[in-house]
């Protein structure tokens, strides 16, 4: 935030939520984990005025992230990137107009190399945004001791109350329960274990050990969700 770096601008002809968590994971995993973000209140980001928690959320406080929403109709707490957006907005309008999302993010990557590594900014003395980022050390969750790096998987819970997944080459199927079927999940997978997630109310509703030597990981949570009373 104080230096103005731009960690990452991603091309998209409808954002959602499934966009906001995959590019937030591939950008902690090149630059770390953050102490918090800072967000408006667009559904992608929060469900806080819905009741439940989004994937977004989930993902948040699975890493230890402390989630910051702007306040509702004062997009001003937001200001610094909406600032961005102007400059942003008036480089792409010097450009060629980009015929499609590809062409869009190759013009995305090229603004993005020229404000972090040759515009000097105001708020920054003249230094550029990557001359102010790498000068500082980087706030990091409180709670974290080490990083986990995570791989995103959407899928249904099926029939059967399983889901499948390949790894290394191998499929395996990770039990959920049957009173799961037909949900819609977000499964976070590290290196031992796999947190499954439903994508309406975000509640772990499963987690399964990785086990390569078995095709089948049953869920190790006693008590996930709401679970059904008979």
């Amino acid at each position: 935030d104080h230096s103005r770096y731009l960690l990452g601008c991603t091309a998209a002809s409808r954002i959602t939520g499934d966009l906001v968590v995959t590019d937030f994971l591939r950008v902690t995993d090149l630059h770390g984990i953050p102490a918090s973000t800072l967000t408006d209140n667009g559904s992608v980001f929060t469900s806080r005025f819905t009741g439940g928690k989004n994937a977004f959320e989930y993902v948040l406080a699975l890493q230890g992230v402390r989630q910051k929403n702007g306040s509702a109709s004062h997009p001003q707490t937001q200001g610094k990137i909406e600032r961005f957006h102007q400059t942003l907005k008036r480089w792409l309008a010097k450009q060629p107009c980009a015929d499609t999302i590809r062409d869009l993010q190759e013009q995305l990557d090229r603004f993005r190399d020229h404000y972090n590594e040759r515009r000097p900014h105001r708020a920054n003395d003249r230094a550029t945004p990557a001359t102010a980022y790498r000068a500082t050390v980087k706030a990091a969750p409180a709670s974290t001791t080490a990083e986990t790096h995570y791989r995103v998987r959407y899928d249904h819970v099926a029939e059967d109350g399983k889901v499948s997944l390949r790894r290394a080459g191998r499929m395996h199927h990770l039990g959920i329960g049957v009173e799961h079927r037909r949900k819609r999940v977000l499964a976070l997978i590290d290196d031992t274990t796999v947190t499954v997630v439903h994508l309406d109310t975000g509640e772990v509703i499963a987690r399964n050990s990785i086990d390569p030597t078995r095709s089948y990981w049953r869920n190790t949570t006693k008590s996930a969700g709401r679970w059904p009373s008979k």
